[in-house]
């Protein structure tokens, strides 16, 4: 079973375009909110995880140039990557490691630099963390047009429309205006989203989420050590972590995430929330919408709404504030930003902030059952988190 783990200190950079700071510095800001939130020093640290996929930045291999600058050093540290999902497989690492009794105190970073690349460069690396051989090599497909083949199939399916679509973009810009760390803090109309641009049919810009330079941090701590530092420990109430064929025409149901499913299954086993009735059981989800399309797929993969039906909750204005369940009250992926190693460690952010009442004013949501849920994908599922965070052990 092993020990408890909980988040003492949570830190948090603004995210979005950051070529006034260099990785380390980025790194730092988040890193120094975190050690001032737990009220501990670097020396108090036992162990560094850094998410951080890195291929688009200058520093291709972070972990010791960060730990250096941020006054780290000799602690150990590793890097660790899993696409989109780095952040939340960062928080996986750190978790085991102080829950196996290996360590007491354990910092975990996601940081990401894109921006240093070219926009074309940055879609092209991203594209290939398919099967790059088969699906980029041959059929040139990129992220966008991934999840363009995701809404096009949702749509025949279901008779969801773009609009639809658009509403997701609307409710997560309305949250980000109110969130000064986000990418893009304005709201949208409906109509300016679907007034923009084509990126790849039926996805618009204001679909998809931008290329982010960001950080953020978390402390994980032993309940021994948590009990002392603290008297809102947020706890990892469980882990839920699963994969899918890396070649998506080796998959029996292409609109069936396979992968965050079964995530969805184990961290609510764990946590003992019925996967009938989830919404029930937690205050908030953060999940996973690099694009519109896959926040609608999430609403049905984590049981919020039934197959073909997760359309119908933003519809209907579900997943606002005051609905059936607050989804990405951040601004999510979509507007508060996607700086990829960074985004699980800020979900957990975010959750741990609303959990202890702590987000901004207008979008705190009402705490009853103290218990949030976060999903992380790598991919187009091949990597899935699921977290259940909690302020219950």
């Amino acid at each position: 079973m092993g020990r408890r783990v909980a988040i003492v200190g949570v830190g948090h950079s603004k995210y979005g375009y950051r070529n006034d700071v260099s990785l380390a510095e980025l790194a730092w800001e988040s890193i120094k909110q975190a050690l001032d939130d737990a009220g501990i020093g670097q020396e108090d640290i036992d162990y560094v995880v850094y998410g951080n996929v890195g291929v688009w930045s200058s520093e291709p291999l972070p972990a010791v140039v960060i730990n250096e600058y941020a006054g780290l050093t000799p602690r150990g540290t590793v890097r660790v990557e899993a696409a989109c999902a780095t952040g939340s497989a960062a928080i996986k690492l750190g978790h085991d490691i102080v829950a196996s009794g290996e360590a007491d105190i354990v910092l975990v970073v996601g940081v990401e630099k894109m921006n240093e690349s070219p926009t074309p460069t940055v879609v092209e690396l991203i594209g290939r963390a398919g099967n790059y051989f088969w699906e980029f090599e041959n059929f040139g497909l990129t992220f966008p047009g991934y999840y363009a083949l995701y809404a096009t199939a949702y749509m025949a399916r279901y008779g969801a429309t773009e609009e639809d679509l658009c509403r997701v973009a609307v409710k997560n810009h309305y949250y980000a205006s109110m969130n000064p760390k986000a990418h893009f803090p304005r709201q949208i109309t409906l109509e300016q989203c679907m007034q923009s641009r084509y990126i790849a049919w039926p996805l618009k810009l204001f679909d998809c989420s931008p290329i982010t330079d960001g950080s953020a941090a978390v402390i994980l701590a032993s309940e021994e050590v948590a009990r002392k530092l603290t008297d809102t420990p947020v706890w990892i109430k469980a882990i839920g972590t699963a994969s899918d064929t890396s070649n998506i025409s080796r998959r029996p149901d292409f609109l069936l995430r396979r992968g965050v499913m079964e995530a969805a299954r184990m961290a609510y086993k764990k946590a003992g929330i019925d996967p009938e009735n989830p919404a029930r059981y937690l205050d908030a989800a953060e999940v996973h919408d690099a694009f519109t399309i896959a926040e609608i797929l999430t609403y049905e993969e984590l049981g919020f709404a039934k197959p073909g039906e997760g359309y119908k909750l933003i519809r209907e204005g579900q997943t606002y504030i005051g609905g059936l369940i607050p989804v990405n009250v951040s601004g999510g992926l979509k507007a508060k930003g996607h700086p990829l190693g960074a985004t699980g460690v800020g979900m957990a952010v975010e959750l741990a902030k609303q959990l202890r009442g702590e987000a901004d004013k207008g979008r705190q949501v009402p705490v009853k059952n103290g218990m949030a849920v976060a999903n992380n994908v790598g991919g187009t599922g091949h990597y899935a988190y699921v977290m259940i965070y909690s302020l219950q052990p």
